[in-house]
């Protein structure tokens, strides 16, 4: 039955495209723009409606575009599979991977559990200072909220006797569970490498003039992500309070934990100097003129040298694989969207319905569409590339700062997934936990969504006038 959902998905989206193939072709528009966006579109709608895998889905986008001569295979179609941006995400994905291997993502976790537990907001505490810690070289927000966070989150909460689909999720499994999962759209947001599609934003913006680098990203997010990361614990706390205050138990769970890895083993040592060395070379990169993807390079060439990583490791990383075919395919497509005059032209389209209004004006209002818009999409990739290079193109033509922009489009890339159950990778591992109840997640999801543009838009604002950025 689910193959044959999907089967009629495919063909409902093919009879799409080929409507928009053979439509008119609008004024002043090329035919190559035409039916490459025929393509883009179909594609897109098949990872939003998720007819195939989003890797599947993207290599028969490929398949289409150069079987039908809209791109050149040699010198287009495989373009996206050299670009430097999508081979620093792989790589963080290799080096995120140490993480669990040797065991110091949970060890990192239960260190501030041990330090900040004594209480339940100080359990968040130290759970969100443990993503943050984290956040900077995992590019899946899926594999760090899910797969380090979660269990130990959800290991806490059954110490306690707070257990899923019963009142006894009140006692402090509800709050952990909202928390951790909010804190990980924020720490998304506060690197360029910890989130799979942020680097989309960063081609974007590169497209339209405005270079963005990691420390560059990093430092426009640390004031508006530090403050989202301590008023957010204490806002579900007061709409949501678990029913135990107090949680000794956890600092002794915490304790025991690390008494059972024992002392830091050589491996986690190589793994703590390297990320070091990543985050040294990331932020005086462009002094030292030092390529971010150079040092993803570097970092990945210890851990093998090492051993702390094989080749076996970097082969079983799926993720890292997948990313770099949808990754690899959307990013070549939207590039030549834009060097069509596909977007400028519907970009100019755009601009014409907010024209004659200030760009102070224009600029929340594209900027709240751009966030809210997420209701309708189930993955932030699909999301980016959909609608950030367009948002982008609207917003600088109209005179909005082309750096303000660009930034917060990739801001609200990752702060748009607080919204639903499912609109982020993170979503369905911590909804699907059973703690939270559908409308108790919608609505402290549309709070925590106010919340977060006004801290971003507001003290982001200041900060990112202080540091001259429009």
């Amino acid at each position: 039955m689910k193959k044959e959902i999907s089967l009629l998905k495919l063909f409902v989206i093919a009879m799409i495209g080929l409507i928009i193939w053979n439509s008119p072709i609008p004024s002043g528009l090329e035919t190559k723009a035409w039916h490459l966006f025929a393509i883009f579109l179909s594609t897109i709608l098949g990872i939003i409606f998720k007819a195939m895998p989003m890797g599947s889905m993207c290599m028969l986008g490929l398949a289409i575009s150069t079987l039908t001569g809209v791109l050149d295979l040699k010198t287009q179609a495989l373009s996206g599979f050299s670009n430097s941006t999508i081979w620093l995400i792989v790589i963080a994905f290799f080096i995120a991977h140490g993480f669990a291997k040797t065991g110091l993502g949970n060890r990192i976790a239960y260190f501030f559990i041990y330090i900040l537990g004594r209480k339940t907001i100080g359990l968040a505490y130290g759970l969100a200072i443990s993503d943050l810690i984290l956040a900077p070289a995992t590019p899946s927000n899926t594999a760090r909220g899910g797969g380090i966070i979660f269990p130990i989150m959800r290991s806490l909460s059954l110490s306690y006797e707070s257990r899923p689909k019963s009142d006894s999720r009140k006692i402090i499994g509800r709050y952990l569970t909202i928390t951790c999962f909010q804190v990980c759209m924020i720490t998304s947001a506060m690197f360029l490498t910890a989130m799979a599609a942020n680097p989309l934003i960063q081609q974007f913006a590169a497209e339209n003039g405005v270079k963005i680098t990691w420390s560059s990203w990093a430092i426009a997010a640390v004031v508006p992500g530090l403050t989202s990361l301590i008023i957010i614990p204490l806002l579900v706390f007061l709409i949501y309070p678990p029913t135990v205050k107090k949680t000794p138990e956890a600092k002794k769970i915490a304790k025991e934990k690390l008494e059972e890895m024992g002392a830091i083993t050589k491996s986690e040592w190589i793994m703590i100097f390297t990320f070091v060395t990543l985050i040294i070379l990331w932020i005086l990169g462009s002094t030292l003129k030092i390529h971010s993807t150079t040092t993803a390079f570097i970092g990945l060439s210890i851990l093998l040298i090492t051993n702390v990583l094989t080749w076996d490791d970097i082969k079983s990383e799926k993720g890292a694989w997948d990313t770099l075919i949808w990754f690899g395919v959307l990013v070549m497509m939207a590039s030549y969207l834009n060097k069509f005059g596909f977007i400028p032209w519907f970009s100019e389209l755009v601009a014409k319905e907010v024209s004659g209004q200030a760009w102070k004006m224009a600029f929340p209002i594209l900027a709240g569409v751009y966030f809210y818009s997420h209701y309708i999409f189930a993955s932030a990739t699909a999301h980016v590339t959909a609608m950030a290079g367009v948002f982008l193109a609207v917003g600088i033509q109209i005179g909005i700062p082309p750096y303000l922009m660009a930034i917060t489009l990739g801001f609200f890339s990752n702060l748009f997934g607080c919204l639903t159950h499912y609109g982020s990778g993170p979503a369905p591992v911590f909804f699907g936990s059973g703690y939270v109840e559908l409308s108790e997640w919608w609505i402290i999801g549309f709070i925590i969504s106010i919340v977060n543009i006004a801290i971003w838009m507001i003290v982001g604002g200041i900060w990112w006038k202080f540091l001259g950025l429009y």
